[in-house]
């Protein structure tokens, strides 16, 4: 069952609607679901968001009177400021709900922080005016913040981007990429110097060029938006390692041990993170840090040691007490007679193909709309986007080819094969694969 609260909620979608009839919450709810899924691809699909958590209870306040319903729909959300933004503009894009025309408008945006952190500081204000009544600050005290002062004035701005970064990041030959400003800043308090941010997820050049010529680890916040970040500079820079902070944790709040787990837990870019062994770690700062040494990993049930593991401490694979030493198995061999395995059909368009398919593509882009043909390439029908899937079933004339303005889903897909349509070609593929009976693809 999907998840109806989240940990912490981080923005408030308001909308308000006006329904040409007279319906009830059920039908508004079943609505906005009905008419989102598949419209943002599957990671934006609403039960997925409050399966993972991410979205919180819909609520609805709503009355009728004069043959009409008019309302407000409360959307609770964990996501970013993008992603929330975005997922709020597919809900105002509902215009029915059941057989009677519909109408939603945002009304506001509300970061609920906001308020959260001004009774924070506003509280801090008061008890540290009390303590400065009570009493003085000590010598030690003093100290203490003058030299966390000193630590964040290293703070510089470096390249043409302007990005903030340690002292150490030129003559470093490893540097740790964070997030954003703070997550620098806090790392320098912690006295790691070879540190750089990279402005969020709008990724600028200097990283890119400093990944030709250092070793990058690029240290996330505990949360999907730290990954998905994560991701996208591994496509456009060479980055070694990734190390992850705790879950529902930013990078701004940890503390020095904190930090400094994360980063020995860190893992190769190539390999899924939580899945693999922790690489060591190396950073500049003030004092050196001795890393502990690793434990020697468990033995079997049996007390032998594990065939084909994982390389141990002393970078040695394990290996059973075998005399002969024939060669490890390669990691994608899955052990299964070559014949037996089943063959995975990869689709490329004709440039014939190609050319037909584009063109009409071109005109659909922005336009939330999709065009079915036959054979011969003339339109059988053309409809909405959300309601591509259902339109496909109905339709009673042979649909050889879809052309449309969205994702590619798995659930697209289905309807295609069972209608017998041989092409798909959308803005963006989802998580999919084309078969031997549907060819999709994105151009």
């Amino acid at each position: 069952m999907a998840k109806t609260y989240v940990n912490t909620v981080k923005y408030v979608i308001k909308l308000k609607f006006e329904i040409d009839g007279i319906v009830d919450k059920p039908d508004i709810i079943g609505a906005i679901f009905g008419q989102s899924e598949g419209l943002l691809g599957d990671e934006m699909d609403l039960k997925e968001l409050q399966k993972n958590g991410k979205l919180g209870r819909i609520e609805i306040d709503h009355k009728t009177a004069m043959g009409r319903t008019k309302g407000e729909v409360l959307v609770p959300s964990s996501m970013d400021m993008a992603e929330t933004s975005l997922l709020a503009a597919g809900i105002e894009s509902v215009d029915k709900v059941g057989p009677s025309e519909a109408s939603f408008e945002i009304v506001s945006m509300e970061d609920t922080r906001t308020n959260k952190r001004d009774e924070i500081k506003n509280r801090a204000q008061e008890l540290l005016k009390k303590m400065m009544d009570q009493s003085k600050p000590d010598t030690q005290m003093l100290g203490d913040e003058l030299r966390e002062k000193v630590r964040a004035s290293d703070i510089s701005s470096y390249g043409p981007d302007k990005l903030p970064a340690g002292p150490d990041i030129d003559t470093s030959k490893d540097i740790i990429v964070v997030e954003g400003r703070a997550d620098v800043i806090n790392m320098l308090r912690n006295q790691i110097k070879n540190v750089i941010g990279m402005n969020g997820s709008n990724i600028p050049p200097t990283i890119s060029e400093l990944s030709k010529t250092k070793e990058i680890t690029v240290f996330i916040d505990g949360d999907r938006g730290g990954i998905l970040n994560a991701r996208k500079l591994a496509q456009i820079a060479k980055v070694a390692y990734i190390a992850k902070a705790p879950d529902g944790k930013e990078v701004e709040e940890l503390t020095r041990k904190e930090i400094l787990q994360s980063l020995k837990r860190k893992v190769e870019t190539s390999e899924e993170l939580g899945e693999k062994r922790p690489q060591q770690t190396s950073y500049s700062r003030e004092n050196n840090y001795r890393d502990r040494p690793q434990r020697a990993r468990p033995m079997t049930g049996d007390r032998r040691p594990m065939s084909r593991g994982p390389r141990n401490n002393f970078g040695r694979n394990e290996r059973s007490d075998r005399t002969d030493r024939r060669p490890a198995r390669r990691p994608m061999d899955s052990g299964e007679p070559r014949e037996t395995r089943r063959p995975r059909f990869i689709s490329v368009l004709t440039k014939e193909e190609t050319e037909t398919f584009k063109p009409i593509l071109d005109k659909l882009k922005g336009s939330m709309k999709a065009k079915m043909l036959d054979e011969k390439n003339v339109t059988v029908k053309e409809v909405k986007v959300k309601d591509l899937v259902t339109e496909l079933g109905k339709t009673k004339k042979k649909v050889n080819a879809i052309i449309f303005d969205g994702v590619i889903t798995k659930r697209l897909m289905t309807a295609a094969e069972k209608a017998e349509t041989k092409f798909i070609i959308g803005a963006k593929k989802g998580k999919v694969e084309s078969n031997d009976k549907v060819r999709a693809t994105a151009l």
